[in-house]
Parts: C-alpha cells; structure tokens; sequence
C-alpha cells in the first residue's frame, strides 16, 4: 500500500466539512480521510476555522485549507444571522472556487448537509460530489427538511450514518432516500480495555459524553442524579464536552442547577477533551439523554466497545446504534424519572450486566470496525471518479 510521492493530475480529493473540533461527525470524517489516504489518494481538508480537528487530519498525511464557508444553522432564520450567511457565501465561494482551480480535484467529498454551497461549487467546475449524510431532523418541519435536502440533488452519490437519516431524507424526497446507501459509522475503541467493577461498593460513577447543550439533555442527567440521591442511592456523574459558541448561557444553567440541588461535590465538568478513554474508563455506566432526534449515536457506541452499559434515549438514531445489545437501555427522552429509574435498576442488576459486557463489546467491534469502513468508503469513491488511484 503506497502513497503518491508526487502531485498527479486529478489524484485529490477535496474534502468539505463544517467545523474543525473532535467531535462525532469529526472523527468520522478522520476515518473517511485515512480511508482515502490509504487507497493513495492526496486530500485536502477544508474547513471555515482553526481547531483541534486540524492536528489529526496533518498527522494522518492531509493537507488542510481554511476556507470560509457558509454552514446552515436555525440563526439563518433570523435576519442577523441570513445577512452573515450571505457574507459567508459571497466570500466563500471566491476562495473555494480559488481552491477548486487550483487543486483540480477528482472529487468533492462533502461531509453533512449543513455546507450545501460545496456541492453547488462543485458542480460548476463539473466535479462530481459524494454527500456523507450525518444529520437526520424528524423533528424539523417538512418544509425545513426539503430545504436542507434540495441541494442533495447536485452529488453524485450519497452515504449516510444510519437508517434513520435515510429515513428523513425519504420524507423529504422520496428519490434521495432511494439513491443513499447506509455506511455505518466507523467508532475506534479504546486502546486498552479496562475491566468493569465486579461490585458496586461506595458511589456509582456515570459519564455523559457530548455537547452541552439543551437538546442533548443534559439537565436530565443532573436532575437524575438528585432523584437518585432522593432514593438513597449514591452516584457521581462526569460531564465531558463543552457547549456550542453562544450557548454559555445554558453552562451557566447547568452549573446553577448543581448548587442549587447541592450537588457540587457530585457533579464534575471535565469541559471538552480531545481523548474520553480514560473518564469512559472510570466509569461504571454511560448516559445518553437526548431530547430530541440523533442521526446516530456513537457516544452510545463508544461506551461499549469500552464495555461499559449505556442508557440512551428511545427516540431516533439512537434506537438504532443501542439495538441488539443486552447491555445497552434504552428510556423516555427527557424523563428524569425513567432514567434515574434505569440507572437504578443497573445498580440492582450490576452482576448480570458486567457478565454480558463482553459479548456486547465483541459485536460493537465488527459492527463499527474502521477497517471495513474505510475499505468501503474507498470503493465509493473509486466508483465516482474516472482515473482512480492506483496502489
């Protein structure tokens, strides 16, 4: 397996993606980036800011550009915040039509569908496009679901993140849901697994892992502790990830409810952390509140390929990364007392799940196997483009 040691006419693919953080869609698209290094193309990574995202993707061989680029959000809707998005747009597509000129790329991989003006530009420069769908809104309104879609109708292809995301796109246009193709999420375990507790003896230890943010719940978890600390039942929970820019307000809600419910000696803020392994690994149980719909869940994931119960949301994406694992609960969305009530009933049932752990880890790993995934995301793009690389 080589590396092209020297610039080829049309042997680039041009990657697009929205953010440069480490979060779940992130880390994907590393895997997607490694997939295609590894079958010797050159990548190039675009995204609109700096971030820690872009020491992953130069030690995994990319080169990275930063390039504004316009990125659908519900601040769109306001008047303040369309004026910035056609700013974004006008600038970004001078310096992406720039970068398209002078990379000449065999592909456009677009990763989500919040960066629709990557598809737009390049179809203009005749470049056919593959769309990596990682977001799934069941919940938004039909006409906001059709506006997101509209511009899946410039790529060549699509993949997504789960059946559900296939799902929405379905009810939008029948005709997307038809053209994707479901890739399931490529989630690396953690480099050394680390044993469950074999007794809860002293406070039960639980994790949230995400955004915080209010759609993800996380007061749910809070206030689950508190119930439980009302039924005698002692638990310390770790809340690892930071909140979106213009949502401190909500970090400042969550660290409010912890005093006032005196749970300061209870509650940690590890903010975000580039690697969970060792949190996850301290842990004794993961939760997955989401209020609302999730494309995927690969926080869901991570818990049990570290072997680690999850309790996660009935709703969404999230039924589908938590199903057919004897491990993983699933409760109401936003229901303090149906969480607190599985995190008890964990408690109650530690011996029986710790057993069944590992069976559950060893399905995780061939489900989510990144060797799979980028054996796969490598044979779409060599069916998109005309001269492929060789090895």
């Amino acid at each position: 397996m080589t590396t092209p040691s020297r610039r080829r006419q049309n042997a680039t693919i041009l990657v697009a993606h929205p953010s440069a953080e480490l979060y779940g869609s992130d880390r994907v698209m590393l895997e997607s980036v490694s997939a295609l290094l590894d079958d010797g193309w050159e990548v190039v990574v675009t995204v609109p800011t700096d971030g820690p995202l872009l020491t992953e993707l130069l030690a995994r061989g990319a080169r990275v550009e930063i390039c504004p680029s316009p990125v659908l959000r519900k601040s769109v809707l306001r008047p303040a915040g369309m004026l910035q998005f056609l700013r974004t747009s006008a600038a970004g597509t001078w310096h992406g039509s720039s970068l398209l000129r002078r990379e000449r790329p065999a592909l456009v991989y677009v990763n989500t569908i919040t960066i629709p003006l990557w598809a737009v530009l390049a179809r203009t420069h005749r470049t056919p496009v593959l769309t990596h769908v990682h977001e799934g809104e069941a919940s938004a309104s039909k006409l906001m679901r059709r506006v997101l879609a509209l511009p899946l109708f410039l790529s060549s292809a699509l993949v997504a993140n789960s059946r559900f995301s296939v799902g929405v796109l379905e009810s939008s246009f029948h005709r997307l849901g038809r053209r994707a193709e479901v890739v399931y999420n490529a989630v690396p375990g953690p480099p050394a697994h680390r044993p469950v507790r074999r007794d809860l003896a002293g406070r039960m230890r639980v994790t949230y892992i995400g955004r915080l943010s209010p759609r993800k719940g996380v007061d749910v978890a809070i206030d689950a502790l508190a119930e439980l600390r009302s039924r005698g039942v002692e638990a310390d929970l770790d809340l690892v990830g930071s909140v979106f820019p213009g949502y401190e307000w909500y970090e400042s809600e969550l660290r409010a409810r912890v005093s006032a419910a005196d749970l300061g000696s209870r509650v940690t803020f590890h903010g975000f952390q580039p690697s969970v392994w060792e949190l996850v690994g301290s842990s004794d149980v993961v939760v997955v509140p989401s209020r609302v719909d999730e494309p995927f869940g690969n926080t869901a994931v991570e818990a049990i390929l570290a072997g680690r119960p999850v309790i996660a949301s009935a709703t969404s994406g999230l039924l589908e990364a938590t199903a057919g694992y004897t491990t993983a609960t699933t409760v109401a969305p936003g229901s303090v007392d149906a969480l607190a009530n599985a995190l008890e009933a964990t408690v109650d049932e530690w011996a029986e799940r710790a057993d069944a752990m590992w069976a559950d880890t060893k399905t995780a790993q061939a489900r989510h196997s990144v060797s799979a995934y980028r054996r796969r995301i490598a044979q779409i793009v060599r069916g998109l483009t005309a001269r492929p690389p060789r090895r």
